[in-house]
């Protein structure tokens, strides 16, 4: 879009809506103008050096006002496409009647995108009879896991390895089958701790705990009360 046509634009349209504007917005659309009609006479002169410190300042406003230019010419464009969709839109009618009788119980064709095998295959499986659904209940009876027991097999695992050598707790749970049984270890680990016949060692917090054999064995008495109090 040429300057000359944008300068033109923007005065007729200051002159029009003067009469309308208080006196902070005509100064700012004089301003403008002003600005616009300036830049249409440097486009007339060579180019040349600013020494000025207000042409410097005009420059700036320049480079500001040519932003702005560009964005007039882009929304500009935009107004032009839509002026044409509508003006293509006026050509066009809705259709104001119902459809006729002999449209009116045709049904497209179906599309499966399969053969005849794969169609009998899907129908066999929609007609077969689903199962009735259960309620489990093996976890109500879950077998008691007995917390002495648990002791002895740690004892004997760790009596394997001998007095003050080091085992990982995953290591004494390896042959746990089931969660509970993992559970009556740690529990009896805990009463072996309590009894002097286990030490701990943890280097950090959360890090890997090893477990070893202090030489120590408990009584059966003191295992009996702590699966009593289980």
């Amino acid at each position: 879009m040429a300057l000359h046509q944008v300068t033109d634009d923007f005065i007729a349209y200051t002159k029009e809506i003067g009469a309308r504007l208080e006196l902070d917005e005509t100064t700012t659309f004089l301003v403008i103008a002003a600005t616009l009609l300036d830049l249409k006479a440097a486009r007339l002169l060579p180019a040349g050096e600013v020494h000025d410190e207000e042409d410097l300042a005009l420059l700036e406003v320049r480079d500001l006002l040519f932003a702005r230019l560009l964005q007039y010419r882009a929304f500009k464009h935009v107004a032009l496409m839509f002026a044409e969709l509508e003006a293509a839109a006026l050509r066009s009618y809705p259709r104001a009647v119902s459809l006729e009788d002999r449209y009116s119980d045709l049904l497209p064709e179906v599309m499966l995108g399969v053969d005849a095998g794969k169609f009998a295959e899907i129908a066999a499986a929609a007609f077969t009879p689903r199962p009735v659904p259960t309620v489990g209940i093996d976890h109500i009876h879950a077998p008691k896991v007995s917390v002495p027991e648990q002791a002895h097999r740690i004892i004997a695992l760790l009596e394997q390895r001998g007095i003050g050598e080091w085992a990982t707790f995953a290591e004494l749970v390896a042959e746990c089958t089931d969660g509970l049984q993992i559970v009556g270890r740690f529990l009896a680990l805990l009463e072996l701790f309590r009894a002097k016949a286990v030490a701990f060692e943890q280097p950090e917090p959360l890090g890997v705990l090893q477990v070893s054999w202090t030489g120590d064995r408990p009584t059966s008495e003191h295992l009996a009360t702590a699966d009593a109090e289980e």
